[in-house]
């Protein structure tokens, strides 16, 4: 495996993960709360019939975070320019839940990088709109954050993470991938500290979530901000990849994003999976990407 570093104009360096060799090459796009490393199971399995780089997304894992930003385009534009610099063309864009997000971007806006893409428990084209909550630390229906600042404070999804990240504490965080990501199954627990250590990392969590919340490509309006309608230029075939026990993205964003795409979409739900098939049912997860690269 090769490590490097790409610097970018706007002064951001994007850490990267280089391996394997083939005729086809991958993009492997991590989610929120995690890093390249959180990759390792599928690239290990792949990497020795494809070229793959699993990328670290600014502000995460061993990336710069010089510049904040508002919207998931801002991320994919860091990766088109990233494959500019490495002559990188044609690619297999596989995006993990909020990387699904950005695969989305780099798809309709520059389609000569994108071949095919993989969306993994992926943001729905609509992105994911964050609800206030009400005293007891429950949703309200219909009511939404409008600012980043009061995002930032919310005391159920946003600020237990960011003080876990600021404190180091890695026990919040194990409870937070326990309770959401990892329910089906857990790595083994080197792997475990070592996936950890990475989320940790991160320093840009309110910044992702309100891009999250903000991020959407319909023709529709998601609750907080209209639709842009960018979802019209996606032509490339896509793989729509979805679990029966993932409680960050439930099935009804899949099926909002199979319906979005159209013909365009492939979907396949995973049984026995939660948020994380990487880990849950890896085997499973690459002979599926690799029947539909094929």
């Amino acid at each position: 495996m090769n490590l490097g570093t790409v610097d970018l104009s706007n002064g951001e360096s994007i850490f990267y993960r280089e391996m394997g060799s083939g005729k086809k090459t991958l993009l492997l796009i991590h989610g929120n709360m995690s890093s390249s490393k959180h990759w390792e199971p599928v690239y290990e399995k792949m990497k020795e019939h494809y070229k793959i780089f699993a990328v670290d997304l600014r502000g995460m894992g061993e990336s710069t975070y010089h510049n904040r930003f508002d919207s998931l385009k801002e991320l994919s534009d860091d990766l088109a320019e990233f494959c500019e610099i490495l002559k990188l063309r044609e690619l297999i864009v596989v995006g993990w839940s909020t990387g699904g997000g950005i695969a989305m971007e780099l798809a309709a806006d520059y389609p000569d990088l994108v071949e095919k893409m993989i969306l993994v428990e992926s943001v729905s084209p609509k992105g994911y709109p964050l609800m206030k909550k009400n005293e007891k630390g429950e949703p309200i229906p219909g009511r939404f954050y409008e600012s980043k600042e009061a995002m930032a404070k919310d005391p159920v999804q946003v600020l237990p993470a960011v003080l876990a990240m600021e404190n180091q504490d890695f026990e919040t965080m194990k409870q937070i991938w326990d309770a959401a990501i990892y329910v089906v199954k857990k790595p083994e627990e080197k792997k475990y500290h070592q996936y950890l250590e990475e989320t940790l990392k991160q320093r840009n969590l309110v910044d992702v979530d309100w891009a999250l919340a903000t991020f959407n490509i319909t023709a529709e309006h998601n609750g907080m901000v209209e639709g842009n309608g960018k979802i019209e230029f996606i032509k490339q075939p896509t793989l729509i990849l979805g679990s029966e026990f993932d409680y960050v993205v439930p099935l009804t964003m899949i099926e909002d994003t199979a319906k979005a795409l159209g013909s365009k979409g492939e979907v396949h739900i995973f049984k026995d999976s939660g948020h994380s098939p990487i880990t849950d049912v890896t085997e499973e997860l690459v002979r599926k990407m690799e029947k539909f690269i094929e």
